[in-house]
């Protein structure tokens, strides 16, 4: 078993006593920094900056250089389970991602197979073991996927940035197509993130950024089914320690405590919701993470420190807790503003963890 210099994230979100909050921020690695754009730079493009281990573990470990951050992330996309698939994946200059073979078929659809996460996907295993290597056990390692749906949602829109017509069209008028999609998906999720854990990554998180798209109904049975199908199938412990898992619904505020009762460990929120009223919802189920809205840290050290005393504040006393953004940091953040956001959260954040007689 691993003995880890700083385990306060993984201890929050088991609601283990803590000293202070911890802190991580969503898209950490990210063109916020100017050495991550050097290094992309160097790596001709984005796609290779993922497919090239070395690269991503120099760009993981560059916000940690930068800030006290008590965890890294894996630096990664989720679209590269779809990529092995066989769909395709490009990005366009100014684009963001796109597909060249999107899933519009039957035939295309009825062909999709779960890719080999130890072969299509070995760059990532690579990574995430030359990661861990790296880190020196400092902080833990989270790995991620994409949810199911969140994956199909480029897959049958075919990139990003869109209405959600095709997808939306094929969960109303072909549901059994879509739920073909989701359970392929599942089940390649569910063999990446495991072998993600086998490969040294310590926690792992699942982004459904798109599931707040979807009606009451329809998130339930096209969504939050498959991420509950996923939690069963995923490794609970490896190496002799336990294995967290976080699940993080965009716009999912909610559904809140039907997320809670899948037997997650943690529940990601974003800016739109309360943390303090999250907690009430979910009592002692589940840890949460967030919320700060992003666009904080477009303002001053003065604001951003004011704004993370609230969110502190709102959640209150004890564990449980672990603070970030309510989604990923800006491109334009100034890097001396997360820095700011950072420090607030370790000082501010002792006073709720203090021992009360």
């Amino acid at each position: 078993m691993t003995t880890l210099k700083n385990d306060t994230f993984l201890r929050a979100l088991l609601k283990q006593p803590i000293e202070y909050t911890p802190v991580w921020l969503m898209r950490q690695a990210g063109r916020y920094l100017a050495e991550y754009n050097a290094t992309r730079a160097r790596a001709g493009d984005f796609l290779s900056l993922c497919k090239n281990p070395g690269f991503a573990t120099e760009v993981t470990l560059q916000p940690l250089a930068r800030f006290p951050l008590d965890a890294a992330i894996l630096f990664s996309d989720i679209l590269t389970i779809p990529d092995a698939m066989g769909l395709g994946l490009y990005f366009a200059q100014g684009e963001g991602p796109m597909f060249k073979h999107p899933l519009r078929e039957e035939k295309e659809i009825r062909a999709l197979k779960v890719p080999d996460p130890n072969t299509d996907l070995r760059y990532v295993m690579d990574a995430v073991s030359e990661i861990r290597k790296a880190l020196d056990n400092r902080v833990p390692l989270i790995g991620f996927s994409g949810s199911p749906f969140t994956l199909a949602c480029y897959m049958v829109e075919g990139r990003g940035g869109t209405e959600f017509r095709e997808i939306k069209t094929m969960l109303y008028q072909r549901p059994e197509l879509l739920h073909h999609i989701l359970d392929v998906n599942a089940k390649a999720v569910i063999a990446y993130l495991n072998a993600q854990i086998e490969s040294g990554a310590q926690t792992v998180m699942i982004f459904d950024t798109w599931g707040g798209a979807l009606s009451h109904s329809a998130y339930k049975e096209f969504s939050l089914r498959y991420i509950q199908q996923i939690i069963a199938g995923l490794k609970r412990e490896h190496d002799g320690a336990r294995i967290p898992s976080i699940v993080f619904t965009k716009g999912g505020g909610l559904w809140l405590e039907a997320i809670a009762d899948i037997g997650c460990d943690a529940v990601g929120l974003d800016w739109t919701i309360d943390i303090g009223d999250a907690r009430r919802r979910v009592g002692n189920k589940v840890a949460l993470q967030g919320n700060l809205d992003p666009s904080v840290l477009f303002a001053s050290p003065e604001v951003i420190t004011a704004e993370v005393a609230k969110v502190l504040a709102s959640y209150g006393n004890g564990s449980g807790h672990v603070f970030n953004l309510g989604h990923g940091i800006s491109q334009f953040t100034p890097p001396e503003n997360a820095a700011a956001l950072v420090d607030a959260v370790h000082t501010l954040s002792r006073e709720f963890h203090a021992v009360r007689g």
